[in-house]
This record gives C-alpha cells, sequence and structure tokens, in this order.
C-alpha cells in the first residue's frame, strides 16, 4: 500500500427521520458541509454512526451516499464491523466494491477472541481485500484491547497501516510508533486525549465530535501536528476541551447529535434502544457549545 492518509476524520454521524428512518439526503448534506469545513476524511458506520443498529440494505446506502458525496475530495474509510470473520470479510468487500479507500475495524465483538484468534482474523480479512485497514482499538466497547505487542504483530499484513487508539492510555501512541515506526500511522481516538497524541506522534484524528465542530478540530491538528505551534494549539484545546469532555463523559452518540442539532447541523434522534438527551442533559450541552455557536 503506498497512500498515507492522516488528519482529522469525521466518524459521521447517520442521519434519522423523527420516526427513526436513515435520512440520506439529510446525510448528503452533512458530508458536503464538513468537507466545506477542511475535514480531510470520513468515517461512516462506526461507533457514532449506529452501524449496530442498521441493517445490511442500510449499511450499504450510508456508504454510497457518503461516497457520491464526497466524491473523491477526502477519503472515506467505511465501518466495516461484525461479529464473524465472514461477515466482517463480507462487509469489506462492499467497501472495496462501492469505492472507499479503506476500512476501519475494530475487534469482533461478545466473542472475546483471543490474540491469536485476532491474528487470524485479520489476517483472512487482509487477503481478501485491496484496500487499506484501519485497526480500531476500542476495549470499553469490544471488551477486547488490541496491544502494542498486537498491533506491531498485525503490522506485518500488507494492507494494515492505520490503528485508531481508543484505549483511552496515550502512551500507546508513543508505544506503538516505537514497535512499528513507518508502518504504522496512529490517529488518537480519545478527543480528550488529542493534544497529548499529536505531540506523541499521532498524524490524524478520528473523532465524533467532529461532526459537531470541525473547523475547530481542523485548526487545533493544524497547529500542532502540523505547525508545531504548541501555545496556539494549547489555547485552543482548552477552549474546546469542556465540549469534548462532556461527550466522553457518556451518552457520546446522543450528545453528538444533540450538539449537531445546537450548531445547525440537524441529524435527528439516535435510534433506540438509544433515546434522546434530556431537557436537563441537553442544557448542559447547550451551555458548553453556545462559545461557538453561528
Amino acid at each position: 500500500m503506498t497512500d498515507t492518509y492522516g488528519g482529522v476524520h469525521a466518524a459521521l454521524v447517520t442521519p434519522m427521520t423523527p420516526e427513526e428512518a436513515v435520512d440520506y439526503p439529510a446525510l448528503y448534506r452533512l458530508v458536503h458541509d464538513l468537507i466545506d469545513q477542511g475535514v480531510q476524511g470520513l468515517v461512516p458506520l462506526g461507533s457514532t454512526g449506529e452501524y449496530y443498529a442498521l441493517d445490511d440494505e442500510e449499511r450499504e446506502a450510508v456508504v454510497t451516499t457518503t461516497v457520491a458525496a464526497a466524491a473523491g475530495r477526502v477519503p472515506v474509510w467505511v465501518g466495516a464491523n461484525a461479529g464473524s470473520t465472514r461477515d466482517v470479510i463480507r462487509y469489506c468487500r462492499q467497501a472495496q466494491g462501492l469505492g472507499a479507500a479503506g476500512v476501519m475495524l475494530a475487534a469482533p465483538y461478545y466473542s472475546l477472541p483471543s490474540p491469536d484468534e485476532l491474528w487470524e482474523h485479520f489476517r483472512a480479512v487482509s487477503q481478501a481485500v485491496d484496500i487499506s485497514i484501519m485497526l480500531y482499538n476500542y476495549p470499553g466497547r469490544t471488551g477486547v484491547d488490541m496491544t502494542p505487542e498486537l498491533v506491531e504483530r498485525l503490522a506485518e499484513l500488507d494492507n494494515i497501516r492505520y490503528v485508531k487508539e481508543s484505549s483511552g492510555d496515550v502512551t500507546r501512541v508513543s508505544e506503538i510508533i516505537r514497535r512499528c515506526g513507518d508502518r504504522m500511522t496512529v490517529f488518537c481516538g480519545c478527543d480528550s486525549l488529542a493534544l497529548e497524541s499529536f505531540l506523541l506522534g499521532a498524524a490524524g484524528w478520528v473523532g465524533g465530535v467532529v461532526n459537531v465542530l470541525p473547523r475547530e478540530h481542523v485548526e487545533l491538528f493544524e497547529l500542532a501536528a502540523k505547525r508545531g505551534d504548541w501555545p496556539a494549539a494549547r489555547q485552543l484545546y482548552y477552549r474546546i476541551l469542556p465540549a469534548l469532555a462532556l461527550m466522553e463523559s457518556g451518552k457520546y452518540t446522543q450528545r453528538v447529535k444533540a450538539g449537531c442539532q445546537l450548531m445547525g447541523r440537524p441529524v435527528g434522534p439516535p435510534r433506540r434502544p438509544l433515546r434522546p438527551l434530556s431537557d436537563e442533559e441537553f442544557e448542559a450541552l447547550a451551555v458548553v457549545l453556545r462559545p461557538f455557536q453561528p
């Protein structure tokens, strides 16, 4: 694989109508808006995108809509996650056929595979597709921790060259880079550890709050990772940190969708079993986002 990606990637929400049908026109508009704001990549069907609540037809339509709206301007990484290797391969092949630049893959959920089982899983997936693979280490959701040792081993596979590190341990960034060198590009996956991750060498950021504050995310990345202007980066980081921390305190998807509404990008409610924020929770979010509202 020769392509090297970095920068701010939006873990896209999946817009819904009030009746919880996928709102594809709203998704199309959201993609255009985020790209206009400077976002450098898109990740549909991740955790924030509620992939687990969508059926196969909806998943395919979300990818088709995102790729069409992006129109080659930024890479599209498709969350192709499932509980079995067979289904992950099927979703990955579909993503490749629909024009995705890559796929983002967490450990298969619920079954709690061992490191050796994960190695076999990712080797099978890697052999099945030609596009780039971004590992997604999120033990808080999957119950499985892809350690730096395992990431180093997986970096031996030809098209596994990226990892979104969401364990909450910022030292993982430097440990993966130390072990893998230029064989693995690390993306920050913990919003409230973004600046620390950039300092340690993270070359990208995949985040759900990008849907809410895209321009601020891009500016922070440029200041820190590109220009090395750490005083200015710290000043901006401390300004947006209350919003990042509140989002990560719980009800992440619900807060991101409510934040989009507050920022003039209405994307509807989450799909049940998730429910919209209470009035009190919505007001608390409005308070931290008020300095950024148009």
